[in-house]
């Protein structure tokens, strides 16, 4: 073979090689959701959080007096946790075979059983209207986000005598927590703002701003890169470095946004929008850069949500809603009516 030719035939090769390593090494394209299933749930009454175990195998919905339990596979019921008084959140942990339920209109706790879903014992917590719940497995707490006390409840998880009552800047909302034992908590301020708890020593450890971010609510954890995402009243989510406190991105999502979910291994970030009926789908490009990659058209009134890791599906909850009463000087922003049996579970699914 002439040595140029040669030559010319290595290069190319080189070139080759070179090429199919900076393909490899580029992020796959994100995945195409849609809504695959809706399941009718129906029922009185509104919603707050979903929960999923950590099986995949059954969704805990949260339903004004009590909880539902769906069966994923097949979308039919599996069970009711009743009298749960103005029920906002569920919180499972596994290791005890215990779930736990916020009750804000009682201010209390309900324990229950994991398998069975038989009541244990219902416990008031220290503060007034318990809305996010969190079990914080390391040291065993159940911790509560007190609404109109700005404060947290500590339960000890397994005799669920109150340990710590926690002060806070303002009203708390949704929390976090990492494998190294701090608990962040979205205070839920005209002026946005980021608390952080260690949970060994039940202080607070950190008060962070969240520039740009009013009234955040919804809270997610990228735990490898240590990144917080805060969904934001005035349609922006906040990306909040957990270790400095620094934001390191804001990015536009839809109207009446109420949670966030993180998926590690599609590298997305999520945010469910109940007034515009979206879902916003961002991927993360690196820690400190994200793209909106799609907006997925759900249902109006679809604003809380829950995500399966190994499986990438999102279960939002919504109802068919009516006009809005007039407002008042004591409600100025009343909430809409439900249609009767018009409660459901969408289920959106990457294609």
């Amino acid at each position: 073979m002439p040595r140029i030719l040669a030559f010319t035939l290595f290069a190319l090769l080189q070139a080759a090689g070179a090429w199919g390593q900076a393909a490899d090494s580029s992020p796959l394209p994100a995945p195409v959701y849609s809504v695959a299933q809706r399941w009718p749930l129906g029922g009185a009454g509104g919603w707050d959080y979903l929960t999923l175990e950590a099986s995949g195998a059954r969704l805990f919905v949260s339903r004004s007096d009590h909880v539902d339990v769906i069966e994923t596979v097949s979308g039919k019921s599996a069970g009711t946790i009743p009298n749960t008084a103005g029920v906002h959140g569920i919180a499972l942990a596994p290791a005890l075979m215990r779930g736990f339920t916020s009750n804000g209109r009682s201010d209390s706790v309900t324990a229950f059983e994991l398998d069975t879903l038989h009541v244990i014992q219902e416990v008031s917590v220290s503060g007034k209207k318990p809305d996010a719940i969190l079990y914080e497995p390391r040291h065993n707490h159940v911790i509560t986000a007190n609404g109109d006390s700005s404060n947290l409840t500590v339960l000890d998880a397994t005799s669920l005598q109150v340990a710590a009552t926690i002060a806070l800047p303002g009203p708390p909302e949704f929390m976090a927590t990492d494998a190294a034992g701090t608990v962040y908590v979205n205070i839920e301020t005209e002026s946005g703002k980021l608390v952080a708890i260690d949970a060994k020593s039940l202080a607070v450890k950190a008060t962070w701003p969240l520039p740009g971010c009013a009234n955040p609510s919804g809270l997610a954890l990228d735990s490898a890169h240590h990144r917080l995402f805060s969904v934001c009243e005035n349609e922006v989510m906040a990306v909040t470095d957990s270790l400095s406190g620094k934001q390191v991105a804001r990015i536009v999502i839809g109207r009446g946004p109420d949670a966030a979910a993180f998926d590690p291994a599609l590298g997305l970030v999520f945010s469910s929008n109940g007034a515009d009926g979206t879902l916003t789908v961002i991927h993360q490009e690196t820690p400190d850069v994200y793209k909106v990659v799609a907006i997925l058209t759900t249902q109006i009134s679809a604003r809380t949500m829950a995500l399966d890791p190994a499986t990438h599906a999102i279960y939002l909850a919504a109802a068919t809603l009516g006009a809005a009463p007039p407002a008042t000087q004591e409600q100025p922003h009343p909430r809409r009516s439900i249609a009767p049996g018009s409660f459901s579970i969408l289920v959106a699914q990457p294609k």
